[in-house]
């Protein structure tokens, strides 16, 4: 790795779209500093491929995001792209969801992804030019059933990176919006934290019953592939233009499609039918 290449740093490398990202950026040519909460516990793509950068970061841990950051600048001297990948989702009905599980995915989705862009805002500036990739999803525009918490922490980071990028035009710093529809990852085995109902003395059961369609393994393996992530990705980090939002697979720009153009009645009649029973 060499500092005069192009750097980018990416947070939530461990698995799914990170380890892609991180690889394809590897591929390309890039110093990659891959950051993840346990890269010395555990055993991924990027450890095989030998990349060097694997970066302990935990998005809601401050001083570890200063850590990675000041580690990267001191070896490269400037980071030109960040991906603000790292995420966390709770499933089920908000009702039963415990407030400590809300603020953890706050903590995870909004508040430490404002913390690793803060940190590294100060050096895009002085260098006058950087790009920050927000990693939201296309429940960050259109909300599902159960997904009541996560959405609304994606439905942030679009208000966040929409207004952040008029602060940031005048110092020649974009930012950009990468919204994933359906992946074929671990997400929802790893990632995602199912609630327990019966904090609502289960009162939900038969919604949550009919729900399941959304979670089989049949409807995620109509999904899309990291990789296909990845690369929008990297297509959004090297963009010189000003476009913000870059959906990612068919379902994500059916939906965006249909946000635009259905009245709200029918909106949610369609979102029924592909979600519920």
């Amino acid at each position: 790795m060499e500092k005069n290449k192009r750097t980018v740093f990416i947070t939530g490398t461990s698995s799914g779209i990170g380890t892609e990202t991180a690889l394809y950026f590897y591929e390309k040519g890039w110093n990659v500093v891959a950051t993840m909460r346990r890269p010395e516990e555990r055993q991924t793509p990027l450890h095989a491929a030998g990349l060097a950068d694997l970066v302990h970061l935990d998005v809601t841990d401050e001083p570890t995001i200063h850590s990675a950051v000041q580690y990267a600048l001191e070896k490269y001297s400037s980071i030109d792209v960040l991906v603000n990948n790292a995420g966390y989702a709770a499933y089920g009905p908000f009702e039963a969801t415990a407030p400590a599980k809300i603020m953890k995915e706050y903590d995870t989705n909004v508040f430490g992804l404002m913390a690793v862009t803060r940190a590294i805002l100060p050096s895009f500036r002085k260098q006058n030019h950087g790009t920050i990739v927000n990693v939201a999803s296309v429940g960050g525009q259109t909300a599902f059933p159960l997904y009541s918490i996560y959405n609304s922490t994606k439905f942030a980071v679009e208000g966040f990176s929409e207004s952040l990028h008029y602060e940031l035009t005048p110092f020649n710093i974009k930012v950009r919006l990468v919204e994933p529809g359906v992946i074929k990852t671990d997400f929802y085995d790893r990632s995602l934290d199912r609630v327990d109902p019966g904090g609502a003395d289960g009162a939900y059961d038969d919604f949550i019953k009919r729900a399941k369609k959304s979670m089989s393994d049949a409807f995620i393996r109509q999904g899309s592939e990291p990789l296909l992530v990845a690369r929008e990705i990297y297509k959004a980090s090297t963009d010189t233009g000003s476009r913000l939002r870059y959906p990612v697979g068919a379902d994500a720009h059916f939906m965006r499609v249909c946000r635009w153009l259905l009245p709200e009645r029918l909106l949610f009649k369609l979102i029924e039918k592909i979600t519920l029973y």
